[in-house]
């Protein structure tokens, strides 16, 4: 059994940010204070923190199969069938990617689909899933 990470990350709107992974990605709402919330984030532990926004606002990317990937950026692996409706489910939602759904090294070895869009604060997080999970750490 895979043991459940615990990120914590920080937002600058705590109650826009609240509702963006409640409402939007429909994670489960855990304990709360006036400046943290946690949530069930896909069976892992997500932490919002508040922290004032910072003055650097530039977006870091890296080449990934032709397409600039945030840096940093966090996520989660989906079963493939999960992957896609719930990618159909932020795009009914007007969900604006940085990268929008698409398969990823196609007919190579660690072929996925995958999505690349950002939180109200900024913070960038992408989704993907392997037809074959046995691709996750395939060299």
């Amino acid at each position: 059994m895979l043991s459940p990470f615990h990120i914590a990350i920080p937002v600058h709107n705590l109650e826009t940010c609240r509702i963006f992974y409640r409402e939007v990605l429909n994670c489960e709402e855990g304990r709360s204070s006036n400046h943290w919330v946690d949530f069930n984030f896909f069976g892992h532990q997500l932490v919002i923190h508040y922290k004032p926004k910072s003055e650097e606002t530039d977006l870091h990317t890296n080449p990934v199969d032709g397409k600039h990937v945030p840096v940093p950026h966090y996520g989660v692996v989906l079963a493939w069938d999960v992957f896609q409706s719930f990618a159909e489910d932020l795009k009914q939602k007007g969900i604006d990617f940085i990268i929008a759904p698409y398969i990823r090294f196609e007919g190579e070895i660690g072929e996925q689909t995958t999505m690349f869009f950002l939180d109200p604060a900024g913070n960038a997080l992408e989704f993907k899933a392997f037809k074959d999970m046995n691709q996750l750490f395939a060299k």
